[in-house]
């Protein structure tokens, strides 16, 4: 079995830091990806990283983790209440999906509210900042575990 998770962040999430810092914090995306690997290393797992805002180019990386990634940690930005393709792509792939929202998107305006991937992922954290790519991880780890 692979010791790797796959972290995919969609959409804008390039811009962490400086986008909207009283929504997302201050936090970078590249202190989100030091985090993951940080804690993915505490349970001897490996991580690769992705960002795109482009739909297509996070499915292919999605449909590459088949090969060797045991678990997906998303963060799909807007994708998250629009793309079907995008939940189709977690599905086929048959892993464990941790879906992770910055923002509590339920406290936000209503077209938020709906996610096409939160009805496939093991878990779903929102609205815990950046930590919460720390309890998908966790959460990802003990599944993994079994």
């Amino acid at each position: 079995m692979s010791r790797r998770i796959l972290l995919v962040n969609g959409p804008n999430l390039n811009l962490l830091g400086t986008r909207e810092p009283e929504i997302y914090g201050e936090e970078t995306l590249a202190d989100v990806e030091v985090l993951v690997s940080r804690v993915a290393g505490d349970f001897g797992l490996d991580v690769r990283a992705v960002q795109s805002n482009h739909e297509g180019a996070l499915i292919d990386a999605i449909h590459a983790a088949r090969e060797d990634c045991s678990a997906i940690v998303i963060n799909p930005g807007a994708f998250t209440h629009t793309s079907i393709a995008l939940r189709d792509a977690l599905a086929g792939v048959a892993l464990p999906v941790a879906e992770v929202h910055i923002s509590n998107v339920h406290a936000r305006e209503s077209f938020r509210h709906r996610s096409y991937v939160s009805g496939i992922a093991a878990c779903v954290v929102v609205g815990c900042g950046v930590q919460g790519y720390e309890f998908a991880v966790r959460r990802l780890a003990a599944l993994i575990a079994g």
